[in-house]
């Protein structure tokens, strides 16, 4: 427990009382069974998670965000499809002998990864993983689409099983308790309406018709207004309301640490609002920086927007 005190000391706040009782129950890992640790945005979720994972004096831990390394797990998955415990080697190949593993923003949407997950699940209690999630959702409140919900009942099921859930509740959001900004994402901006002065202003030359790029992603061509070294530059409607997906996100994530995504001017259409705080999940969670360029204050946009987990999506836009 004093590890959570001391962490909190050196950033200049007391741990509320919620806080302290999650991290009473952090403080008895990495030795007992694991922890899904969830609560609204900004409650203190990740930062719990990274002071613990700094403390454990191992070589055999990792920390991946949910959705990057199930990609990598669905990859592997099937090349091992057609073998005997295919989830089982799967893991061998991507985790190696970690035995603390803790995994950032734990959900699922997408009623095709249920079963999948489910096997991941129960192939790492089979190893003898501590694992420590976090979560805006309860477990029941996992992939909450009525319609699919019953497919994610056995990952539920084990969840309960295998770890203690912990609620991490209250009010406050400390993530927009902001002052000076402390990563690449916070020194992001907002801008609008986005003129061509403007953008002047904040060091961005809008781009001409002749710097528009075909990247291709996922072996699809996806187009790009400008790309000039490690900035990438796109229209919302090109990246967001057009059938792009989070693993292409991942992809352009990996090649590009500066993104301007402009011409926002609304979140109405649900498809593209889902996209859009897909993307911004990524940028948030690879600390990239963005520029968003809207045709209206972002108070004014958000209130349209129904896509799941927006509440997490819209503190995260509060830091630009």
């Amino acid at each position: 427990m004093r590890i959570f005190d001391d962490a909190a000391e050196r950033a200049g706040f007391v741990l509320d009382d919620e806080q302290r009782r999650a991290a009473r129950r952090l403080a008895e890992l990495p030795k007992s069974r694991g922890v899904y640790l969830w609560g609204p945005v900004g409650r203190g979720k990740s930062w719990l998670t990274t002071v613990l994972f700094a403390a454990v004096d191992s070589k055999h831990k990792l920390r991946l965000h949910f959705h990057e390394f199930f990609r990598e797990f669905h990859a592997a998955y099937a090349r091992h499809r057609h073998r005997p415990r295919a989830a089982e080697r799967a893991l061998d190949e991507l985790l190696g002998r970690c035995r603390f593993l803790c995994f950032d923003e734990f959900h699922v949407h997408d009623p095709g990864d249920a079963m999948l997950v489910a096997a991941m699940l129960r192939a790492l209690v089979d190893r003898g993983v501590v694992l420590l999630t976090t979560s805006n959702y309860p477990p029941a409140g996992l992939l909450p689409n009525p319609l699919h919900h019953h497919l994610f009942e056995p990952a539920i099921a084990l969840i309960e099983e295998m770890l203690d859930v912990v609620e991490l509740a209250g009010d406050r959001d400390y993530r927009a308790e902001r002052g000076e900004p402390r990563s690449n994402f916070e020194r992001g901006r907002y801008l609008w309406p986005g003129t061509a002065e403007q953008l002047r202003d904040a060091g961005l030359v809008p781009p001409g018709p002749a710097e528009r790029r075909a990247l291709t992603v996922s072996g699809r061509p996806l187009r790009a207004e400008a790309v000039r070294g490690d900035l990438v530059w796109f229209d919302f409607g090109e990246l967001c309301d057009t059938p792009t997906s989070t693993v292409d996100y991942l992809t352009l994530a990996d090649r590009y640490p500066e993104w301007v995504i402009a011409g926002l001017t609304g979140l109405d259409s649900p498809d593209a609002a889902q996209r859009f705080a897909n993307v911004i999940d990524v940028l948030c969670d690879r600390d990239l920086r963005l520029t968003l360029v809207g045709d209206r204050p972002l108070p004014e946009l958000l209130p349209a927007c129904r896509a799941l987990d927006f509440a997490r999506t819209a503190s995260r836009l509060s830091l630009l």
